[in-house]
């Protein structure tokens, strides 16, 4: 009698789940336990640079021919750990934006990388696993003399770092 008895309570607790709108686990969840002591404790940046260097981390350089100048993308460390000043120049014409890098846990490290046109560069980071993560592009449109910078991905960091497009 008693064998009779466990699947029906384990079939009434599964209705439960469903009757509220619960997914039932299946093969692919992946339950985390963070107190467990076989997982270590998730690693931060700190929000602050105790150094920041005066010269590019990162250069990407184009030749255009012009006497004005070439297609030049900079990026410069700025206060904050996650964050990069990217520094913009086609010909001479300036331009300046900001780049934010998801926290990993371990020191950001920002790549210039060619686009798939004639001037055009995409700003980027290595992630953990050293895999290039697209961040922003920059795209230069010569016959109208100007480029604009445009966000391609938003990434962020979920629970032990696990990497995930937004």
């Amino acid at each position: 009698m008693t064998r009779l008895v466990l699947p029906a309570v384990l079939f009434l607790s599964f209705c439960h789940i469903l009757a509220r709108g619960q997914r039932p686990p299946g093969k692919d969840t992946f339950l985390i336990d963070p107190s467990h002591p076989r997982f270590p404790p998730p690693r931060h940046n700190p929000e602050f640079r105790t150094g920041i260097k005066k010269e590019a981390v990162a250069e990407y350089r184009e030749k255009t021919g012009h006497p004005g100048g070439d297609f030049i993308v900079r990026l410069f460390q700025t206060s904050k750990t996650m964050y990069f000043r990217a520094e913009v120049e086609f010909e001479g014409l300036p331009g300046k934006d900001t780049i934010r890098l998801p926290d990993l846990g371990t020191e950001p490290h920002p790549v210039l990388q060619k686009g798939e046109t004639k001037y055009s560069c995409i700003i980027g980071f290595l992630d953990n696993d050293h895999h290039f993560r697209e961040v922003k592009g920059v795209i230069v449109s010569p016959k109208e003399n100007q480029f604009r910078i445009t966000t391609l991905r938003h990434w962020a960091v979920t629970t032990h770092y696990r990497l995930v497009s937004q």
